[in-house]
């Protein structure tokens, strides 16, 4: 008799489908397309056979890279990116609220979506699974059927096309000054002030490379963006923040018993900081955290070298 050895809390399958939902609805911005993708997606599962099914041993991860794979198949095909081929846009239909109650209507923009519609297929399913649900790279490759080292370039070409469509060029005094103004709600904890500073659809990505338990998905809005900046930076002894160099722009750094835990740089358009970008992943870190040289003899004063990101 079937002892139900295999049941799932209900909390637990309602969870999985909201995240694939969510990750359809990231890689094709369309929520009818996403249900129909994560429907697909079921039924290649219940088309395996009782022992193939037993073999998975993490069925959301595997549900994640079939919906994945569906969701590239689909952007690949010659009607499906409107941007490229001079058609216009089908008309966006937000996520399910019964699915994703309030959540992702408050974190992705139209601008952001338009944005990303601009990607490749490749460009596109490799930063949402990366930059976004923070996959694991081995995942991503296998998703993308590319290697390891071509995703990661992949997602690099990503965001460098989605700062240059929502970043304008601004003039290093005025990004300065947005850059010192950040510095300084963030370090009085001013969360009006923070807020006044961002574009009302202004995002902010986390990077914490599956290495800190760092927000997964993008936040959007200048109010969430603001809580959650001031979340991350709550005032502690041991943490210290600064402005520094950052990509040859003002940016943030943060220390925490001065080792360098957390990189911030900006996009701005105009007078507003519209994206903000956090790295939190330990590995893209270690160059700002290089053991200093032992003192040598003296020598001749000179300039000294750049930090890394100047």
């Amino acid at each position: 008799m079937d002892r139900g050895d295999d049941a799932v809390p209900i909390s637990e399958l309602l969870d999985e489908r909201r995240h694939l939902l969510d990750v359809a609805y990231w890689m094709l911005g369309n929520s009818v397309e996403a249900e129909s993708v994560i429907d697909a997606t079921y039924r290649r599962w219940y088309a395996l056979s009782d022992p193939a099914r037993a073999r998975i041993t993490t069925p959301r991860s595997w549900l994640a890279k079939v919906a994945g794979s569906i969701c590239l198949a689909r952007l690949a095909l010659p009607d499906r990116n409107p941007t490229r081929t001079g058609q216009d846009h089908p008309t966006r239909t937000p996520p399910p609220a019964a699915e994703t109650p309030g959540t992702l209507e408050q974190q992705i923009s139209g601008v952001l979506l338009d944005a990303l519609d601009a990607l490749s297929p490749a460009e596109r399913a490799a930063f949402v699974l990366n930059d976004v649900f923070g996959m694991a790279p081995g995942a991503v490759a296998d998703i993308v059927r590319q290697s390891e080292p071509e995703c990661a370039e992949l997602a690099d070409r990503a965001r460098r096309s989605l700062r240059a469509r929502r970043a304008r060029p601004t003039p290093p005094q005025q990004h300065d000054a947005l850059a010192r103004a950040l510095h300084q709600a963030c370090t009085t904890q001013d969360e009006a002030l923070l807020a006044s500073l961002l574009a009302p659809d202004a995002t902010a990505f986390f990077d914490g490379g599956g290495k800190v338990r760092a927000l997964v998905k993008p936040v959007h809005g200048n109010t969430h963006v603001a809580r959650s900046l001031l979340t991350l930076l709550t005032r502690h002894p041991r943490t210290a923040l600064d402005t520094h160099s950052v990509n040859g722009r003002t940016g943030l750094l943060v220390r925490y018993d001065h080792q360098v835990v957390a990189i911030i740089s900006l996009d701005i358009a105009g007078p507003h900081i519209v994206q903000v970008w956090i790295i939190l992943n330990p590995d893209k870190l270690r160059a700002w955290n290089r053991p200093s040289a032992p003192p040598g003899p003296p020598r001749p004063h000179s300039n000294s070298p750049g930090q890394p990101g100047d």
